[in-house]
């Protein structure tokens, strides 16, 4: 499978790079419980301060960390100035704060795991649940795909938001929208040519009865 279409994993040798993917995975799953746990503004602040200190430990480009931030630019300023509007200024902090810790967190992870890692981990916690029903290389291809989107889907906001500002359209929703809308739906359709290459929802999946 491809590494380009599953994940942005940067090879390395840092202490995150060598962590297991199964202890990193734990990480991000605590993480988000705490975050959500944890309402408070300070918090989530800290939250920032931590993913921005793992992003810098992980030795991750200059380049690739601030294209994440101002990915979520756009989305933090609507979100965070409805809310204000809503609810107060330390709720809008708080709920961007989490949101803006999480994308991070969840962009080192990928960037300091190979997908193949991602995969293998979650497919060996789901087998035990084969009895049930469950379909131990599903839920793993269906996580290391929630990781992947997140952060690939803001770049391709910004690389269109880039796009249209170099044509000197960036205040026409249209030339914004419509390429970001066909280049979600083509990297979708990329990602299930990789998941039909690796084999999942061919008609051996579905046997007839």
């Amino acid at each position: 499978m491809s590494r380009t279409l599953l994940g942005a994993y940067r090879p390395g040798t840092t202490l995150l790079h060598r962590i297991p993917s199964g202890a990193k995975l734990t990480a991000l799953l605590l993480a988000g419980l705490v975050l959500t746990l944890l309402t408070g503004w300070r918090s989530a602040l800290a939250g920032v301060a931590v993913a921005l200190l793992l992003a810098v430990l992980s030795r991750m480009p200059l380049r690739s960390l601030a294209r994440s931030l101002r990915g979520l630019a756009l989305l933090a300023i609507v979100l965070g100035g409805w809310l204000t509007w809503q609810a107060g200024w330390p709720r809008a902090v708080a709920t961007v704060g989490d949101l803006v810790a999480l994308v991070l967190l969840a962009t080192v992870v990928t960037t300091t795991t190979p997908v193949d890692a991602i995969l293998d981990t979650i497919t060996s916690v789901a087998r035990p649940l084969r009895p049930l029903g469950v379909d131990p290389e599903r839920v793993g291809l269906a996580f290391s795909l929630v990781l992947r989107t997140i952060p690939a889907t803001l770049g391709l906001a910004e690389e269109t938001r880039d796009a249209a500002r170099a044509r000197g359209l960036e205040r026409d929703p249209r030339a914004r929208l419509t390429p970001f809308v066909l280049r979600v739906v083509a990297d979708a359709q990329a990602t299930g040519e990789a998941l039909h290459a690796r084999g999942v929802g061919d008609d051996r999946d579905h046997p007839e009865t």
